[in-house]
């Protein structure tokens, strides 16, 4: 019984209801831009290391 009261008090408007809706393009192109700033970083950590390793190969050969 206590159950029905709690669900009956949250009813929902239909003014949120339009509110929710979904928009797929909108998402696959924050996925997008996500990859591509998750792949620059990666080129830049990989530059960043690579960079590194060469420096210090050249400072043991001298």
């Amino acid at each position: 019984m206590s159950s029905e009261v709690k669900f009956k008090e949250h009813s929902v408007p239909m003014e949120n209801l339009e509110k929710r809706k979904v928009n797929v393009t909108n998402l696959v192109s924050r996925l997008n831009q996500e990859k591509k700033k998750e792949r620059n970083s990666n080129i830049a950590l990989s530059v960043a290391a690579v960079s590194a390793v060469t420096v210090f190969g050249i400072i043991l050969s001298l």
